[in-house]
């Protein structure tokens, strides 16, 4: 799949609907090359590759709740990539194929289980148990990330490998169960790789800043948008050498670790976002 695709608004239904035939009902897994980024990865958390088969234009697939997917490929054959939400339920799932006269046809998958590990940590008491003003503060941060993390663009990189943004050591992977000062929280939505503050930071692929800022629980932040809903986060960091708009290529530094917001010690988190569900980083590269 060299070939770069972008996921339009409207598209051409698929190939075997155009002939009368109606697509199946259930994706069957099927081998993909070691080299082929993100591996398929049906789990909460995970990266599903759902084949759609050949079409003469780029079909319109979506989740059941409408979200766009990212699609690749060319007229031989289509694949949508899905992210797979952390908390979504094991067992059968689908994605809707959508035809260009607007009815959508189930495509469907199965989600299997993964135990992910836990992590205890102690933190400052007021990251916990947060004070009126910092949680009026989260919220309000929140609702704004919410805008960041439904951005959608076009075009795509040509290759989804990913370069990891900082070396180290991974000092916690992503979906572990985190519980703080004995309080559990959500699972751990990235992950983390030990660096010492002033380490720089470089982009895992090509994309356009969307968003920086200094956050409660994340510190120092920056957003990048590769296209196709699909968003990388860094965060704790010491410094942003980058601001809204800006357009980098892979290997560009755009900031530098550090130990800011909620954290333990200095390192990097590094958060992978496709169509809007947080998964996980090392399926990238």
């Amino acid at each position: 799949m060299q070939r770069r695709a972008v996921l339009a608004g409207a598209a051409g239904w698929l190939a075997a609907s155009a002939a009368g035939a109606a697509p199946s009902a259930t994706v069957a897994s099927r081998a993909v090359p070691d080299d082929v980024f993100p591996r398929d990865s049906r789990v909460p958390g995970g990266v599903a590759r759902l084949s759609l088969g050949p079409a003469p234009s780029l079909p319109d697939a979506r989740t059941p709740e409408g979200v766009p997917l990212l699609v690749l490929g060319d007229a031989r054959e289509w694949t949508a990539l899905v992210g797979i939400p952390l908390a979504a339920q094991v067992g059968p799932a689908h994605i809707d194929v959508r035809g260009s006269d607007g009815s959508a046809r189930p495509l469907a998958y199965d989600i299997a289980s993964k135990r992910y590990t836990e992590q205890r940590l102690t933190v400052a008491p007021g990251t916990v148990d947060l004070s009126p003003q910092d949680l009026a503060r989260y919220e309000r941060e929140r609702a704004h990330m919410d805008t960041v993390m439904a951005a959608f663009s076009e075009p795509l990189p040509p290759s989804l490998r990913m370069l990891v943004p900082v070396p180290g050591r991974r000092s916690s992977s992503f979906g572990s169960r985190r519980v703080f000062n004995g309080q559990s929280r959500n699972p751990h939505s990235g992950m983390d790789i030990a660096a010492p503050t002033g380490t720089p930071v470089r982009a895992p692929l090509p994309g356009r800043v969307i968003d920086t800022g200094d956050y409660f629980f994340n510190g120092g932040t920056v957003w990048l948008d590769h296209g196709g809903g699909l968003l990388t986060m860094v965060c704790h960091l010491s410094r942003i050498d980058v601001k809204v708009g800006d357009a980098l290529e892979t290997g560009k530094a755009l900031a530098a670790s550090g130990a800011t917001g909620r954290v333990t010690g200095p390192h990097l988190h590094w958060s992978v976002l496709l169509n809007r569900a947080m998964v996980d980083p090392a399926l990238f590269f």
